[in-house]
């Protein structure tokens, strides 16, 4: 049986996890880590991950950006693979992720959607085609409470269009303070928050007198849960440390 710990155990995206692992035979969640650490559940919840000295076999992170570097340590030092589902990390934190790579397996993507991932392939087949000819828009949508804009998946479809393109793209995230027409090689890149939305995503392709739209709609927070014990799965039998994304579990 496949050992968990959960880092942000008593947040919602937590929550969601512990209920989709509680009805799989293979998973145990033996720990968590929170800030709250009100037990809500059958497991210890740990405020600093060094706090926890049992075993496992996997960890998966749906906290903040701020309890990075503590689960990075414990990671590390446990030689445990970890499955990172937070987004909004800034540069520095990038770079410790990248140097934490070298000694585990880390799985990182920035959604965990098998929809939004076959998305990440159809906008590069697009984008490819498409060519120059057309302007490319991306248009995220979130529920009020999330914190990070532009989304982690705004920029992920961000970068397989640019990843193809024939040019080297810009990236324009707020078109307020600028009184220009659009530039040639740009990716307008734009967020609205409100309400429960759970998360849209919609790439735009504006040519002459045509557009296509690639859209995904995400209408339960399930749908990454569920991507994330999957990914905790495939990574836990992970032999060398690395980089890990959604098109290695795919694979």
């Amino acid at each position: 049986m496949l050992k968990m710990v959960i880092s942000g155990c008593n947040g919602h995206m937590g929550r969601v996890v512990t209920e989709i692992a509680a009805g799989d035979a293979d998973i145990e969640v033996i720990a968590g880590f929170d800030i709250n650490t009100v037990k809500l559940d059958t497991f210890p919840v740990y405020a600093d991950p060094m706090e926890y000295g049992g075993q496992a076999d996997v960890a998966v992170d749906f906290s903040n950006p701020a309890a990075l570097e503590g689960l990075l340590r414990y990671c590390v030092v446990k030689k445990l693979p970890l499955v990172l589902c937070t987004t909004g990390y800034d540069d520095r934190q990038l770079d410790m992720i990248r140097a934490a790579s070298k000694k585990i397996p880390i799985f990182k993507t920035g959604n965990l959607s098998i929809g939004i991932n076959l998305a990440v392939d159809l906008v590069k087949r697009a984008a490819a085609f498409l060519g120059e000819g057309f302007d490319v828009e991306i248009i995220e949508r979130h529920h009020r409470r999330k914190v990070d804009a532009p989304s982690g998946t705004a920029l992920m479809l961000a970068d397989a269009v640019s990843s193809t393109l024939p040019y080297d793209a810009e990236y324009v995230y707020d078109r307020q303070s600028v009184r220009q027409p659009r530039g040639d090689h740009e990716i307008g890149i734009s967020s609205v928050r409100g309400g429960t939305i759970v998360g849209e995503h919609e790439v735009i392709f504006a040519g002459l007198d045509e557009v296509l739209e690639i859209k995904h709609t995400a209408y339960s927070r399930d749908v990454f849960a569920a991507g994330a014990v999957k990914a905790a799965k495939f990574l836990a039998s992970a032999k060398q440390p690395g980089m890990y994304d959604m098109q290695d579990l795919l694979k």
